[in-house]
């Protein structure tokens, strides 16, 4: 059994995600992995779950919130 890292749940299905630096992290849901691993939003400040955008090394969860932070040039859909 393998405990996961932010409900503390001790859970035989439990996964393991690694990230690019090389950190593995283990969890007991998708929900869990999205609290600790999903960027957050710079302007509204909600998770971002989707695809989301980058704009001048900071993440939005769409075009929206990334010109209403004042960067140019964004849509959502072209």
């Amino acid at each position: 059994m393998t405990r996961c890292e932010v409900c503390g749940n001790d859970y035989d299905l439990a996964f393991y995600v690694e990230t690019r630096d090389g950190a593995r992290h283990v969890f007991d849901s998708f929900s869990c992995a999205i609290h600790r691993m999903a960027p957050i939003c710079e302007h509204c400040r909600v998770q971002i779950i989707g695809q989301g955008v980058e704009a001048a090394g900071q993440w939005f969860c769409g075009a929206h919130c990334a010109r209403a932070a004042g960067k140019r040039g964004i849509v959502d859909r072209v």
